[in-house]
């Protein structure tokens, strides 16, 4: 596995799914904040079967990983019988939960140079950074999105992103031309996202930290959609396009740092500045500085 696909998911599975699984809000299943404050250890095995070489214990310890992504896709169907709800923003929570499993799996296969499905290690390989990103933490933010606007562009973005998704990965197993159908829908979903992320950020959030941390994550996410556009169409049709390697380095690290992190890191900021106490504010004084709190 590249050092620069090794890298992206390790971020994923350290920092990305607990910080997601942090800013879920409703019923919670049993187990479910065990796992999420338990989930850096299973993380340190499956980052370690990333840089180890394809071998029996780097698959023992994917093996691990994939165990607790499975733990995690279980609270989906959990989620669904406490909530009863299928409404756009919950679909997308429960794509988010169910899709790290996906990887999960691919990565035991490439670690033990299985070519699951038929598909080529290569393939698998970039399995697992995609439902880390496009299928948890894009699905996630879409529905966290939802949650803040509930009008027809948000459900539309809660439900196209993991349609798109689940197209994409059924894309896989028919030809480049479902694929394509796929990448159309999951960009018309994230472009939603982004043109919202944009319109919603100063009606959201009155801090510039905040607000620039949506702006970078929507401007990002209009490149990193028409590069995947741009690769699944010339896929499709042979017309000129990025390589696969390339398309992972423009499209897979700018959708990885620039959309994910920079947006779950908003949201991060969101959360906390509404459970915040209102009186927490500490009464200005001459030597400090009245702090500005987010809305609730």
């Amino acid at each position: 596995m590249s050092v620069l696909v090794a890298s992206v998911v390790t971020i994923g599975m350290f920092w990305v799914v607990p910080t997601g699984l942090a800013l879920l809000d409703g019923p919670r299943p049993p187990g479910g904040d065990l796992l999420r404050r338990a989930w850096p250890l299973f993380a340190v095995p499956g980052a370690a079967a990333l840089w180890l070489p394809r071998s029996g214990l780097s698959t023992a310890l994917a093996a691990v990983y994939a165990l607790a992504t499975l733990a995690l896709a279980l609270q989906a169907p959990a989620r669904l019988f406490l909530t009863r709800s299928l409404r756009p923003a919950e679909t997308a929570v429960l794509t988010a939960l169910v899709a790290p499993s996906v990887a999960g799996l691919a990565l035991v296969a490439e670690r033990a140079s299985y070519p699951l499905f038929g598909f080529d290690l290569d393939l698998l390989a970039l399995t697992v950074p995609h439902f880390h990103f496009a299928g948890f933490a894009a699905a996630l933010v879409a529905g966290l999105l939802c949650r803040l606007d509930d009008g027809p562009a948000a459900r539309f973005a809660a439900l196209s992103v993991p349609a798109g998704t689940l197209l994409v990965l059924l894309g896989y197993f028919v030809d480049d031309w479902a694929e394509l159908a796929g990448a159309v829908v999951l960009t018309a979903g994230m472009t939603t996202v982004a043109v919202l992320t944009l319109r919603e950020r100063r009606a959201v959030a009155t801090d510039r930290i905040t607000r620039g941390l949506l702006a970078v994550s929507a401007v990002v996410l209009f490149v990193t959609m028409l590069l995947a556009l741009s690769w699944a169409l010339g896929e499709a049709t042979g017309l000129p396009h990025l390589s696969l390697t390339w398309t992972a380095a423009t499209h897979g690290l700018g959708n990885a740092l620039g959309f994910t992190v920079c947006a779950l890191l908003a949201h991060r900021r969101l959360a906390a500045g509404r459970e915040a106490p209102a009186d927490a504010s500490p009464s200005p004084s001459p030597t400090s500085h009245p702090r500005t709190e987010l809305p609730a």
